[in-house]
């Protein structure tokens, strides 16, 4: 075990000491903007723009304002800070916020085809391929050239060849708040067979719509509408709090469907017990069946889909091209953002071990090594918020063929991570300031597409 005290420290040292210390007339001597860059850019990103002309939830007065802060919006994944920030502090942070929300919101767009952008090993420019999106979160490529795109805010979106963006009836009914609504997609296999498309989505309860979690549907796509739907999977138990829901969705060349379940926001419970679908990487067959070697399959009291634990929220899952092995990436706390290769029956750490602390500067853990838990691949400190992910394929990239690519909420790029094997020896960021990346996909012909949220667009990456 390994004493998290030095890795604190850096993260916040100085700052917390700021916060501590008084001028003479009471004030904190770290004011609202550095507050906010401490503290909230994790979730509100650096740009600042969730609070510019921002409609609020629980009202915009200096007072509703302190009170969020102070005792927290637990069900939408706000902790409460008044154990990390003094009541001059938030003071402060509310002012600031509340200048914040009288600017304008100024759009520029970077993504200017005309544009060419140089990595470190890679020329390429940026082609815009869809306008007029909210938040895209799942891509997947259609036969017949068309781009089905979902919408967290439960539209199932179809760009057909010809440039038409058309609406898919009878989707899922979601959870549309918070971090929940339609999540990912994946195309069976067999899809020219079959005709199976999978759906992860926040699924409410039947009878009390205040309640959901993680469930995962296929169905099939006729004129324009699914049909043959069949619920194959719907995490528990369900509960109110609307983030962490995973829900990245990936096939294996053995046919094997997995798939990530966020903690729901209960970290001390669901990571580390096997008797709910919260906090676990999973893996089904193709018509929602459990394998016969699950790791936990004749454990008494574990759910038997359950691939591995302890994990926070994963919004990356892919297949590595070469080995076939299963890679994820996931969001930490305050740093500790992690890639994972995931294997049968281990466990993961959260929140056991982390190399991060709570967004509102105090400490979980001090451990950041166990017997009997994995350490990560590889980790980020501060957090980058990964988000999509996915394996560079086929010959259009030469230089970046077997590099991870994942989107960084936080910081507003797209991020290169190269490998040696299963080591990182190199990273680089790409497309900085483009806006929040939500997910990163190859196309079935090599190119490379990124969404991107509020204003949500697909953009793709031509290499010249």
């Amino acid at each position: 075990m390994k004493n998290k005290g030095i890795i604190a420290l850096m993260m916040i040292g100085l700052a917390l000491i700021s916060c501590h210390d008084k001028k003479a007339n009471g004030h904190s001597t770290l004011k609202g903007n550095e507050l906010y860059d401490s503290y909230c850019i994790g979730c509100h990103n650096e740009h600042k723009s969730p609070f510019t002309e921002r409609q609020w939830l629980f009202g915009g007065s200096k007072d509703e304002i302190i009170n969020s802060i102070k005792l927290g919006r637990v069900s939408f994944g706000m902790p409460s800070f008044k154990e990390g920030l003094n009541d001059d502090q938030i003071e402060e942070l509310a002012d600031y916020i509340l200048l914040l929300a009288k600017q304008k919101t100024l759009t520029t767009d970077k993504t200017a085809s005309s544009a060419i952008h140089q990595s470190e090993v890679q020329t390429f420019k940026v082609d815009t391929v869809v306008r007029g999106l909210d938040v895209p979160w799942g891509l997947e490529f259609l036969p017949d050239g068309s781009l089905l795109i979902s919408e967290r805010n439960g539209d199932l979106l179809r760009y057909s060849s010809d440039k038409q963006l058309i609406k898919i009836l009878q989707s899922p009914e979601v959870m549309a708040k918070g971090q929940g609504g339609l999540l990912d997609l994946e195309l069976h296999p067999n899809y020219q067979q079959n005709g199976w498309i999978y759906l992860a989505y926040s699924s409410p309860n039947e009878n009390n719509k205040s309640i959901a979690n993680t469930a995962i549907m296929r169905a099939r796509l006729h004129n324009d509408q699914l049909i043959d739907k069949e619920v194959i999977f719907k995490a528990s138990p369900e509960t109110n709090k609307r983030h962490h829901y995973g829900c990245k969705l990936e096939f294996d060349t053995e046919g094997y469907l997995y798939f990530s379940v966020g903690d729901r926001g209960n970290r001390d419970k669901n990571p580390q017990s096997l008797d709910n679908d919260c906090g676990k990487i999973h893996r089904i067959y193709d018509d929602g069946s459990i394998p016969e070697d699950n790791p936990f399959i004749n454990v008494k009291g574990a759910k038997p889909s359950i691939y591995s634990y302890g994990h926070r929220n994963p919004q990356g899952v892919c297949m590595h091209p070469v080995t076939g092995h299963i890679w994820t990436d996931e969001h930490g706390p305050k740093g500790g953002d992690e890639i994972n290769i995931v294997e049968p029956g281990k466990n993961y750490g959260w929140p056991i071990i982390s190399f991060g602390i709570n967004y509102n500067g105090t400490t979980f853990t001090n451990d950041t090594a166990k017997v009997g838990m994995e350490q990560p691949l590889h980790y980020w400190v501060p957090s980058i918020a990964p988000c999509g992910m996915t394996f560079v394929k086929g010959e259009r990239y030469p230089q970046w063929k077997n590099d991870i690519l994942t989107g960084s909420l936080r910081f507003e790029y797209l991020h290169r991570v190269v490998l040696e094997g299963e080591k990182v020896i190199h990273e680089e960021k790409l497309l900085e300031g483009i806006g929040r990346v939500r997910n990163v996909e190859v196309s079935p012909d090599g190119y490379i597409y990124v969404a991107i949220e509020k204003p949500g667009k697909i953009l793709r990456l031509m290499p010249l």
